[in-house]
């Protein structure tokens, strides 16, 4: 075991990663970096407010974005963005949402969910699925329709948006459309010095991987449960009956080998719409690439549209 690896350490690392992403928020809201993020892809407008969702975990802090569409409430998406399960990047993905939003014409709701070490797993996990569950039953009194509900994340949180699915399928709903997987953590289990990509110097180095993997399980062998390693062969339940799935990999990611598996699984369960990997993309890649970023919010947009137009009243 690597000196990263060990929880006690891992957990000092995260924690110190924490507090410079929070320093580098303030430097960038001093710049105007939130407005830049905010401007990203300007044809997408901005219309958000933020909510407060209960869950045995604790409160959940969410930012609700509308499209702009009038007539009855419109399907709702919940997304659960990435950092590792350790780092707070709710904004970061404010330039997807308001996509989803405009072209899939569903209200987004970004997830600031607990985060490890101060949460470790299971936290993450229960309280993402009671965040999911009570978005579904309270729809009417917000203005959306939780009837019609997909789910999605990348990075992290399509680790988060795959164990929401499995949770609905264990215990009764609630009734997922899709869940989009977009560059996942699936495999914990493996050690990350034992994962390879498809060029030397990925994004996504071993020693991160050690350092999330570490501060979100710090047990080894809970890293074997299925809401946190279904890519991994000891998972073997039937996912039959699972939520339909959009996988998208990239093509250096490190990660991108347990997409593909977990990909496979979903296929042999019927489960699984579409396998899109990205050429010439590593990990995070939407982040700096516009241009691959627009192509694959469009794709997921279609993906999330189509599966909620399915779920319509007038559809059968």
């Amino acid at each position: 075991m690597s000196l990263l690896a060990r929880p006690t350490v891992a957990a000092f690392a995260a924690k110190s990663v924490q507090r410079l992403a929070v320093l580098a928020s303030r430097r960038a809201e001093g710049r105007g970096s939130a407005a830049s993020l905010h401007g990203r892809f300007p044809e997408f407008p901005r219309d958000a407010r933020e909510l407060t969702v209960p869950t045995s975990v604790a409160p959940a802090r969410v930012v609700v974005y509308m499209p702009a569409t009038e007539g009855p409430p419109p399907p709702v998406h919940v997304n659960f963005h990435g950092g590792g399960y350790v780092i707070p990047l709710t904004e970061i993905d404010d330039p997807l949402c308001r996509c989803l939003a405009a072209e899939a014409g569903v209200a987004v709701i970004n997830v600031d969910y607990v985060v490890a070490p101060q949460h470790p797993f299971p936290a993450p996990t229960r309280q993402a699925f009671e965040v999911v569950r009570w978005i579904a039953e309270h729809g009417g009194e917000h203005g959306w329709d939780g009837s019609r509900l997909t789910v999605g994340g990348q990075s992290a949180g399509g680790g988060l948006a795959a164990a929401v699915a499995r949770q609905a399928l264990e215990e009764g709903g609630p009734s997922i459309a899709l869940q989009v997987l977009h560059y996942p953590p699936l495999d914990l289990v493996t050690s990350a010095k034992d994962k390879r990509a498809a060029i030397p110097k990925p994004v996504l180095r071993p020693w991160m991987a050690e350092v999330f993997d570490s501060s979100y399980v710090p047990d080894p062998r809970e890293r074997a449960d299925r809401l946190v390693s279904p890519a991994h062969p000891s998972d073997t339940a039937n996912l039959k009956g699972i939520a339909p799935a959009l996988m998208v990999t990239a093509e250096f990611d490190l990660l991108k080998a347990e997409g593909e598996r977990y990909a496979g699984r979903l296929q042999r369960a019927g489960a699984l719409v579409q396998h899109y990997d990205v050429p010439n993309a590593d990990h995070g890649y939407d982040g700096t690439d516009d241009v691959k970023a627009r192509e694959v919010y469009a794709l997921i947009a279609r993906q999330v549209r189509r599966a909620v137009d399915a779920g319509a009243p007038d559809a059968g």
